[in-house]
């Protein structure tokens, strides 16, 4: 069984930056960050695999999301900039136990997932 815990949630202005941070209690493969707005299904955001060489973004995010890990802390990191109010959301990480190929954007290609952190956008 493997925990996953996020932090780095908070209100913030149109414009402006936040970073959530992922720990895992033990060794996971590729992870992604989802989010759902309230009244909405949850969606994929960003995703990397094990090594860090492949990344994806949703069309939404991309060019201002950035998705990172270090391995040696089990950590997945999201840095997220010139927010808007439409990311409004509660962010959810996960994280697969089993090895694939690529980064995998459906919510039931993953194993784990944290209890959520809330990002509020204010504009």
């Amino acid at each position: 069984q493997v925990q996953l815990v996020e932090s780095g949630g908070g209100l913030v202005q149109a414009g402006g930056s936040l970073r959530l941070s992922c720990a895992a209690s033990g060794r996971t493969f590729s992870s992604a960050w989802f989010r759902q707005a309230p009244g909405k299904e949850r969606e994929f955001a960003a995703g990397i695999t094990y090594g860090g060489g492949s990344t994806y973004y949703a069309d939404s995010v991309k060019g201002r999301f950035t998705i990172s890990r270090d391995n040696a802390k089990n950590t997945v990191n999201l840095q997220m900039n010139s927010l808007k109010p439409e990311d409004t959301a509660v962010y959810y990480c996960a994280a697969r136990v089993v090895f694939a190929t690529g980064v995998r954007t459906n919510v039931r290609d993953y194993d784990y997932w944290g209890q959520g952190t809330q990002v509020t956008v204010s504009s």
